[in-house]
């Protein structure tokens, strides 16, 4: 017997629990600017930063270059634009980073544009979590719970006005996010049990789409729903053809070089032109499928203007100066921006602690590459893979004074993966590992492990080595190079010499993905509240397993690298974690997790700030929230005339 399921969900929550459908993304690699992004269309859990705030550059140093880049960024949102558009309702945003690829499934970065243009079966409710239909107008769960069936909407149809279909649906699945060609975070978390099997997808007929799993799977209709759908006639013929090296022609389509024009979704929006460095722009979607209780069409606001704003205080220029309707406020702004609101007309939001992360991390990788040259020099790394020199630099760091001057005081101290809000925490008060500023204790937990100190105070190893490394940190984000100066000065005053690396965006992806890197200072966004979500980072041979990356699919190959004891034990706890179906018995599952990362502190983390966003007052229906953002209802937004 099969149970048909329409919202209200909550007695889905011993299936699965409350998060968004996607993965965390980086916010270093895949990471998202998605404070204005509805929460469904997080990318793939992605370089390091996979939460939903907008990340921001490091201020500039010149108030003449700020004001000149104004000029030149605002572009549509300026004066011109409106004139040229005055009878055309639009909303300017702004995003410190181009998109990389217009490729879904390719995705890894945080700043993308496919919260505009794709949809998933179902969605989440940006307030409640809970699930909701989307494409899909209904679900039916099998008893076992080893099988959903999706119901489509009627008369569905792709940008282009070709029918959307179940064919659809099958082709998403099982060509592209389940083909072990294509290289995607995807994969990682529609992962089952110890086996590691995937689930199966098939189609019943042109409207119903049945998934099947061989066993429970907490996560599963989450998962299986919330994945954006990929047109099959756009996309199928690169999926079935190879270049001349081998590799399937879908992995070089829909660069950021393609027409946009020609880009196909099934969102609210389509997009209608992408100037690098400048914006994008997207229009209405005139065949998508929402209409109101009266039959209108959505969304209601015809147009949206990315632009794309590298420093943090051109992005506050531009907001003030009414060239952006949204503006994701930095701790260091806040002050200012607090006192004008009313003048401004606008309104700052506080959704409590943003789901984000900011960490420390080491890379502990020991592979070599196809040249046998190791990724991380053997005398470093075993410096990284020496337990007590993690904890030291996790003791060495005075976070308290980061929450207080990097953060303004807006924001509290991490010490786990999952948030505070998050149903899975584990707190210190239950028993969670945390490391207080006791640089004393630091020091001398490096000396037990057989470093030492000269005569200038240098920290040494056992072989007379001095101890220097290099701290990467992406530039784009000005609280983040704020805490890594920071980072670098505590440790100075264990001995150490971190030498910063403050880089472009998409270099700092660039070296992460290619194991060039030796620390940094990273961050994930996204995933909810499914700890599942987080499989890619934790699982040792997820694309995001960034601390110890595996070998990955296409890669050349690589000799040496090996999993430790800890992190094949964190594998077991999170296929243990998903087929647990009862609440309770998985948080006792994830806090063993948490322990281990706090043990073994492979990322450290820093300071969680609140999620705090400036939205103009002319935009009606704002429902703001940590979870969802303001933009998360996206297509049920006005603009007061």
């Amino acid at each position: 017997m099969k149970s048909t399921i329409l919202l209200p969900l909550r007695w889905l929550t011993t299936l699965v629990q409350r998060s968004r459908n996607n993965p965390p993304v980086p916010t270093d690699q895949k990471a998202y600017h998605t404070s204005f992004l509805p929460s469904r269309f997080l990318p793939p859990a992605s370089c390091l930063l996979p939460s939903a705030s907008c990340l921001l550059p490091p201020a500039s140093c010149l108030l003449v270059l700020v004001l000149s880049s104004l000029l030149i960024l605002t572009g549509c949102s300026s004066t011109q634009s409106k004139t040229q558009t005055a009878q055309v309702s639009q909303l300017v945003f702004s995003s410190p980073s181009n998109p990389n690829t217009f490729n879904y499934p390719l995705n890894e970065s945080a700043f993308s544009v496919f919260g505009y243009i794709y949809d998933g079966l179902i969605t989440e409710n940006g307030l409640t979590a809970e699930l909701e239909p989307a494409l899909a107008e209904s679900w039916e769960i099998s008893e076992d719970q080893k099988r959903i069936t999706f119901t489509l909407r009627e008369g569905l149809q792709w940008s282009d006005g070709e029918p959307l279909t179940a064919d659809d649906v099958v082709f998403s699945y099982n060509e592209v996010y389940l083909n072990e060609k294509v290289s995607t975070g995807i994969r990682d978390i529609l992962r089952i049990g110890e086996t590691g099997a995937f689930p199966s997808v098939q189609k019943l007929d042109k409207l119903r789409v049945e998934f099947s799993v061989p066993e429970p799977f907490a996560p599963f209709l989450r998962y299986a729903g919330g994945i954006p759908i990929l047109p099959a006639h756009a996309l199928r013929e690169s999926v079935n053809t190879t270049d001349a090296n081998g590799n399937l022609k879908f992995i070089t389509t829909w660069g950021t070089d393609t027409d946009p024009k020609t880009i196909v979704g099934n969102g609210p929006y389509r997009m209608v032109s992408y100037t690098p460095s400048q914006r994008v722009i997207f229009e209405r979607n005139p065949y998508y499928w929402r209409n109101d209780a009266q039959g209108n069409p959505q969304p209601y606001i015809e147009r949206i203007v990315l632009q794309i704003i590298e420093n943090s205080d051109t992005q506050f220029l531009t907001f003030r100066s009414g060239g952006l309707d949204s503006l994701a406020v930095a701790p260091e702004a806040y002050g200012l921006l607090k006192k004008s609101e009313e003048r401004g007309q606008y309104t700052i939001y506080n959704g409590g602690p943003s789901s984000d992360s900011r960490f420390v991390g080491f890379n502990l990788n020991k592979a070599r590459n196809e040249k046998g040259q190791p990724y991380v020099d053997p005398i470093k790394s075993r410096w990284f893979n020496t337990l007590a020199f993690r904890q030291a630099v996790a003791y060495g760091i005075d976070r308290e004074t980061m929450k207080n001057t990097t953060y303004r005081g807006l924001g509290e101290l991490q010490h786990s993966p999952l948030g505070v809000s998050n149903p899975f925490y584990l707190s210190p008060e239950e028993g969670l590992k945390t490391y207080s500023y006791q640089p004393e204790k630091a020091k001398q937990l490096l000396l037990d492990a057989g470093f030492q100190y000269n005569s200038q105070g240098q920290l040494l190893d056992g072989d007379g080595n001095q101890v220097r490394f290099t701290l990467l940190v992406k530039a784009e984000e000005k609280s983040r190079v704020d805490a890594a100066v920071q980072i670098q000065q505590d440790l100075g005053k264990l001995g150490m010499q971190a030498d910063l690396q403050v880089i472009n965006f998409n270099v700092v992806v660039q070296k992460l993905s290619s194991r060039n890197w030796e620390a940094y200072v990273g961050g994930f966004g996204g995933g909810g509240t499914e700890p599942h979500s987080g499989f890619n980072i934790w699982y040792t041979r997820g694309t995001l397993h960034q601390f110890n990356q595996s070998p990955q699919p296409g890669e050349p190959p690589i000799e040496g690298w090996e999993p430790s004891d800890w992190e094949l034990e964190i594998d077991r706890l999170f296929q243990q974690g998903a087929q647990e179906l009862d609440e309770s018995k998985r948080k006792e599952i994830y806090g063993q997790f948490q322990q281990i990362v706090a043990e073994q502190v492979p990322f450290f983390y820093l300071v969680n700030s609140l999620s705090l966003q400036a939205v103009r007052d002319r935009i009606e229906n704002i429902k703001f929230s940590a979870l969802g953002g303001a933009f998360w209802n996206l297509y049920e937004l006005r603009i007061e005339n």
